[in-house]
C-alpha cells in the first residue's frame, strides 16, 4: 500500500479548530486514544493535518524508504481530531506518533504545563549545533516556542499582502504607489466610493475587514505592532499600542464615511461578491494566492499584490496569518530518525518548489529564497511576480509567541472589537480619538478574564499582572 492510499484511506474531513477547555480536551482525547489505538506499523508514523501536504510528501517519503529503509506512514485528520490524539497521548503518557504536523491554533495546548512535561521534544538545542537558526526565518520560530525555548520547526512564513481590483483602480485612473500608509489608502482611493447605481451605498468599499473578523483583527493588530502575548507567555491584551491600534482599525467600520465592508472569505456568497467588486483590498497572505487562483478563477488578470500600507509612514508593510509546524512526540522510539525525516522535508529546494507552485506558500528557509520559482511571473495577479513580492517582506513579519491560551486571547480580542463597535454605534462615535478610551477599557476588562487562566496555571503565573 502506497503512502497516497494510506492517505485516502484514512482522511477523516478537514474541519475547523474548536475552542475547547483544556481539562475536557484531555478527557475526551484520553478517551479516544485508548479506546481507538492506531496500529503502529514498522518505520516512521507521521500525524497531520493537511491531505494536501500529504500527497505533497509522498515522493520524498518513498525516496526516503528507498534510500535508508524506513518506510513513512502518514495518518491524515481534521484538526480537531489531530489535536485530540495529541493531548490524549501526551496527558496520558502513551505513544503517540513519531511526527506530527500541527498548525498554529492546535499547538499552544502542548505547552500548558512545565516545560519538562512538555509532550513535544525541546528542538533547541539541535537547531542552534546545526545552525537552523541562521538558515530559517527568525519570526518563524516564535509560534513554535515557549519560555525560550523551540519545540517545532517552521513550514511556513506567511507574510501578508493586500490584494486589490487592479482593473478598477487602474479603470479609474488612480496610481497605488502614492499610498504608504493607511491614511493614504483611505484618501487615495475614495474617489472610488461613489453611489452610481443608486441604491444608497457605495459601489465600492475600500477594504473587506470587519469588527467581527477574527483572524484578520490579530493580521492588523500585529502590523500596528501589538501582540496578544509576550515572550514569556504573559498576556498583553490591554497595552496601550493594541488599543490604539484597535482604535485606528474600528474607526474604519464605523460612521457614514466608513470604507470597510465585511465579505466572508470562504463562502461562494462572499467569492460572488469579490467577483463583483464590492472591496477593492484584501488582507492576503501568501496561502490566500492558491485559493483565489482555485475557487475565483474569474479574477484572474484583474488582481494585483502590494505591500500592506503601514500605520505610520516608514512602519511595517506586512503581517502573519497562519502557520505549521513539524514536531517530534518525546515518546517516538525513533527520535534521530525522525529528525533527520522532518529537515529531509522541510529544508529540501524540490518540496519549497513544489509547495509555492501548488499553495502559494513561500519556504521560510532564507537559503531557498533565490530560487527562480519565486520569480516566474503569476498570470493570475497580472503577471507579477508573486512569489518574489511575499519573500521581500517575509524578514519583516511580526513575532508571535505561543500560550496554551492562544485562542482565549483571540476570543477577548474579538470580544473587546464588539463590545466597542456597539458602544461606538449606539452613541454616535467613529474617529480613533473617540473610541480610544473605549478600546482601552474593552481591553482591560477582556485580558482580566485570560489572566484569570493564566493565574490558575501556577506553570505560567509567575509575572502575570
Amino acid at each position: 500500500m502506497t503512502m497516497k492510499d494510506r492517505v485516502a484511506g484514512l482522511w477523516s474531513g478537514a474541519l475547523s479548530p474548536g475552542s475547547l477547555v483544556i481539562a475536557l480536551c484531555a478527557l475526551v482525547s484520553g478517551v479516544v486514544v485508548l479506546t481507538t489505538p492506531i496500529k503502529r506499523e514498522p518505520g516512521l508514523e507521521l500525524w497531520m493535518f493537511s491531505p494536501e501536504h500529504a500527497l505533497m510528501y509522498e515522493p520524498a517519503a518513498e525516496r526516503w524508504e528507498s534510500e535508508t529503509g524506513t518506510a513513512v506512514h502518514a495518518r491524515v485528520f481534521g484538526i480537531p481530531a489531530l489535536k485530540r490524539r495529541m493531548m490524549g497521548g501526551f496527558f496520558a503518557g502513551v505513544e503517540t506518533s513519531d511526527l506530527i504536523e500541527g498548525e498554529r491554533q492546535m499547538i499552544g495546548t502542548a505547552f500548558a504545563g512545565p516545560l519538562d512535561s512538555v509532550g513535544f521534544l525541546d528542538l533547541t538545542d539541535r537547531i542552534e549545533a546545526e545552525g537552523l537558526r541562521d538558515r530559517i526565518n527568525p519570526a518563524s520560530f516564535t509560534p513554535w516556542m515557549s519560555r525560550g525555548r523551540i519545540f517545532g520547526l517552521p513550514h511556513d512564513v506567511h507574510p501578508v499582502l493586500l490584494g486589490y481590483r487592479a482593473d478598477i483602480v487602474e479603470a479609474a485612473g488612480i496610481d497605488m504607489s502614492q499610498i504608504e500608509t493607511w491614511d493614504d489608502y483611505e484618501r487615495v482611493l475614495a474617489p472610488l466610493m461613489t453611489d452610481d447605481n443608486g441604491d444608497g451605498e457605495p459601489d465600492h468599499y475600500l477594504l473587506s475587514f470587519w469588527e467581527n473578523q477574527i483572524d484578520n483583527l490579530e493580521v492588523l493588530l500585529l502590523q500596528g505592532g501589538g501582540s496578544m502575548f509576550d515572550a514569556d507567555g504573559r498576556c498583553t491584551l490591554s497595552s496601550d499600542t493594541n488599543a490604539a491600534v484597535l482604535a485606528e482599525i474600528l474607526s474604519w467600520c464605523l460612521g457614514d464615511d466608513r470604507f470597510c465592508i465585511e465579505i466572508n472569505e470562504w463562502t461562494n456568497t462572499g467569492h460572488a461578491q469579490k467577483i463583483d467588486g464590492l472591496a477593492i483590498g484584501y488582507l492576503m497572505p501568501d496561502w490566500m494566492c492558491g485559493i483565489w487562483l482555485t475557487q475565483i478563477p474569474q479574477l484572474e488578470g484583474k488582481v494585483k499584490l502590494m505591500p500592506l500600507p503601514a500605520f505610520e509612514p516608514g512602519g511595517r508593510r506586512t503581517s502573519v496569518r497562519g502557520g505549521s509546524m513539524m514536531g517530534i512526540p518525546k515518546t517516538s522510539q525513533n527520535i534521530e530518525e525522525a529528525w533527520a525525516f522532518a529537515k529531509e522535508l522541510y529544508l529540501s529546494r524540490d518540496l519549497a518548489q513544489e509547495l509555492y507552485n501548488k499553495t502559494g506558500i513561500v519556504t521560510p528557509v532564507t537559503e531557498l529564497w533565490d530560487d527562480p520559482v519565486f520569480d516566474e511571473p503569476s498570470p493570475y495577479f497580472s503577471g507579477q511576480p508573486t512569489g518574489r513580492l511575499y519573500i521581500e517582506q517575509a524578514p519583516h513579519i511580526p513575532a508571535r509567541y505561543a500560550s496554551p491560551y492562544y485562542w482565549n486571547g483571540l476570543l477577548a480580542l474579538r470580544n473587546a472589537a464588539t463590545i466597542v463597535a456597539e458602544q461606538a454605534r449606539s452613541r454616535g462615535l467613529s474617529t480613533p480619538e473617540e473610541l480610544l478610551p473605549l478600546a482601552k477599557n474593552a481591553l482591560v476588562s477582556e485580558q482580566r478574564s485570560v489572566d484569570q487562566l493564566l493565574n490558575r496555571n501556577a506553570f505560567l503565573a509567575e509575572g502575570t499582572p
